[in-house]
């Protein structure tokens, strides 16, 4: 049995959502071939494909993947905002930033971001809140994609004052990350300092203000002391 490529996955996923009438590319000829997919005659003489049931258990396995590497992912996330939190930091998930990068006619190529980890400084010194983006990865795969995409590396950069990569422990090397970022790894039980991250001063935009104040922060961790006051 072949192994199942990308595309492979995702044209069984569409022809388990469709009707399943065929396109007639490369990817549906490797699909028939491996017995995921096969072609029924219509009555009408027109022809259509339906999923296998080596197929429906090839979707099933993909999802399973899915879902453990998002359980690992949001475990590794939790635990860097905790730890931000723990050095007296604020922290937030899942805020949407826009990052405005200067291009080379003079214009502004303004992209989108969604960190995973955003934090502050607890501080009302606005030189002294020190933003910093942790960008967590656990899937090898995940973080090469990432990397060849230079534009959103850089609205990571263009919108805090410290960068990191957090990689799974195993994924990557250190020195495969680019210098502009720190490198802390994630081990079952703790984070590990791979690299620091280079720091220079930085202050939030007003856009960047805006999206704190709709978002909410992180409440703090259980074990915090202060949290019960």
């Amino acid at each position: 049995m072949p192994t199942p490529q990308r595309a492979h996955l995702q044209r069984l996923r569409q022809l388990w959502r469709s009707a399943g009438w065929p396109s007639q590319d490369l990817v549906e000829i490797e699909l028939l071939a491996a017995g995921w997919v096969e072609r029924l005659q219509e009555a009408d003489g027109r022809e259509r494909l339906r999923v296998t049931d080596a197929g429906v258990a090839l979707i099933a396995e993909s999802l399973s993947r899915n879902r453990a590497a998002r359980d690992a992912h949001e475990a590794l996330v939790e635990r860097v905002a905790t730890e931000m939190q723990r050095a007296g930091r604020i922290a937030w998930r899942g805020l949407s930033l826009r990052a405005g990068l200067a291009r080379e006619d003079g214009g502004t190529q303004w992209v989108n971001a969604m960190p995973d980890v955003y934090s502050i400084r607890h501080s009302t010194v606005e030189d002294w809140l020190e933003p910093a983006i942790h960008e967590i990865k656990v899937q090898r795969s995940d973080l090469l994609g990432e990397l060849r995409r230079p534009a959103k590396s850089a609205a990571y950069r263009a919108l805090c004052g410290q960068c990191w990569f957090v990689i799974k422990a195993g994924i990557a090397e250190p020195d495969e990350i680019p210098p502009e970022y720190g490198v802390l790894i994630g081990h079952a039980g703790h984070l590990e300092l791979a690299r620091p991250a280079p720091k220079r001063a930085h202050k939030p935009d007003f856009a960047t203000w805006m999206a704190l104040a709709r978002a909410t922060p992180l409440l703090p961790p259980d074990d915090d002391p202060q949290s019960p006051l």
